[in-house]
């Protein structure tokens, strides 16, 4: 079974670390805290920084809690009057170091603090600290290896309690499909939303996934929907990547929609509509993820071999004729994402559309537990991904890196908390090939799949996604196509 998704679309219109030449001297800041209830001292947070650090590369500050407590600093950096989440760590034995990357107009300066938290209750703060900003020295990239911005990523740090990681696993991208109930619109035509997100998290995102199909069909004739080119730099400007799911269908959306069948495609029926899309996509130039027509072998989307009258061999004839449209109008700026859903592993190699033309294989699974909404059954992380995981990553595309694409868990029959840190033992421990990671965090058809469900789920949640392995928005001026896994290497 699988759950009925409407879409959150609305129409739209059309290096290496380059001179990390860091001050030799820091500037420390302690800030004092008033003193709990209970009478117990406050800690007091001390941040060190450099006096300046270049504009748009990454940097590192470093800092003590004391007496020492357990618990995260929050490194927040203050814009447009208000202060920013730009990195998030764990405290141990009473230090952190965070790295970040400093977005602001050179010869200029920014003023940074540290925020230490426990669970989601603020604690305590140091000083504000002032740090000069200079202009970035990259070196011009060469014909033959483009330049290539590398994520801020910190040295590795373990947290007690937290799943260990093996010493061979990589770093990954992180993000979410982020609904309406957090701020009243969805990400990303509400930016807010992302920002409500990262405050659970308590670290900025790397991906941030949306969706749209074909067309909206609730009047006639069909209206269609144009490349959201304004969403995309709203995420770019964010420093994440766009990670867009393109399905062909219209909405009002049902299974049953005899004129978006796959052999509609294949006759050029939708050929201008793709070609124009297309188009809007190169004139974009950036990178962003597309995942075309996702969960192809379920029966719940108009584009599945097994509904809407859709023949044997037209799902990887489908796919084949939409990228060949995007190669022939000089979109090579979107990376494919071929994404099934954890089952029917048997029927993976006939809708698979082959290595050149897919970039990011992909997997959907979900735990529903016991919800009324779709009482499924409890499965655990294994349970979901091992065997679909195994028959891509050892089998089908073994060449290929990995993500998932829409995952959740249920409060229902079970604890939401173990298994969220279930899956990140799991990816850091067997699912090497995975190298992104994106959560369903939306409400949908009465299920309980936002992380806001209870502090238990979110607080695992930030702590797995606190590993230095989950990069942040360090992105903003990626521009390599197709998009590499963040370490710049595979497998």
């Amino acid at each position: 079974m699988r759950r009925s998704k409407q879409s959150d679309s609305v129409p739209m219109g059309s290096a290496f670390f380059a001179g990390l030449c860091l001050a030799a001297t820091l500037v420390v800041a302690i800030g004092l805290g008033p003193r709990q209830a209970s009478g117990a001292q406050t800690p007091r947070v001390s941040l060190l920084a450099p006096t300046e650090v270049a504009s748009r590369v990454p940097a590192t500050v470093s800092g003590r809690v004391s007496p020492p407590r357990r618990g995260r600093v929050l490194l927040q950096l203050r814009k447009a009057h208000a202060w920013r989440l730009v990195a998030a760590g764990a405290v141990r034995h009473g230090r952190f170091r965070l790295s970040f990357v400093p977005r602001a107009p050179a010869s200029s300066s920014i003023r940074l603090r540290a925020a230490f938290v426990q669970g989601r209750r603020f604690v305590a703060s140091s000083g504000i600290v002032r740090v000069r900003l200079r202009p970035a020295e990259i070196a011009p990239p060469t014909q033959d290896a483009p330049a290539q911005p590398r994520p801020a990523v910190a040295q590795a740090e373990e947290v007690e309690g937290a799943p260990k990681s093996n010493a061979a696993a990589s770093d990954l991208y992180w993000g979410a499909w982020i609904g309406s109930q957090l701020t009243g619109t969805a990400a990303p035509w509400d930016m807010d939303a992302v920002t409500k997100f990262e405050q659970i998290t308590g670290k900025p995102l790397s991906m941030v996934e949306f969706s749209s199909p074909f067309a909206d069909c609730s009047t006639s004739p069909c209206s269609y929907f144009g490349f959201p080119g304004d969403r995309f730099s709203a995420i770019r400007a964010h420093g994440a990547i766009p990670f867009f799911s393109w399905g062909s269908q219209s909405i009002p959306g049902t299974s049953d929609q005899p004129d978006f069948q796959l052999a509609d495609i294949l006759d050029g029926s939708y050929d201008t509509y793709i070609r124009e899309w297309a188009t809007r996509a190169a004139e974009w130039e950036h990178p962003f993820f597309l995942r075309f027509d996702w969960e192809m072998n379920g029966s719940w989307f108009t584009w599945g071999e097994g509904a809407n009258g859709n023949q044997p061999g037209e799902f990887v004839a489908a796919w084949r004729h939409v990228h060949d449209i995007f190669t022939s109008v000089g979109a090579t700026n979107a990376t494919w994402v071929w994404c099934p859903y954890v089952n029917q592993t048997d029927t993976f190699a006939s809708i698979y559309p082959g290595d050149s033309y897919v970039d990011w294989t992909c997997l959907d699974g979900y735990n529903w537990g016991t919800n009324p909404a779709a009482p499924h059954g409890w499965l655990t992380f294994d349970h979901l991904f091992a065997k679909s995981y195994a028959a891509i990553a050892e089998t089908l595309a073994p060449s290929k890196p990995m993500l998932i694409g829409e995952t959740g868990a249920s409060e229902y029959g079970g604890s939401k908390a173990a298994w969220i840190e279930e899956m990140f033992e799991g990816l850091a421990t067997k699912y090497q090939q995975i190298r992104g990671l994106l959560w369903f965090e939306t409400l949908d058809s009465g299920m309980d799949w936002p992380l806001e469900s209870s502090e238990t789920a979110a607080g695992s949640f930030a702590d797995g996604i606190g590993d230095n392995r989950y990069v942040g928005n360090a992105f903003g001026d990626l521009n390599v196509s197709p998009i590499p896994p963040p370490s710049g290497k595979f497998p």
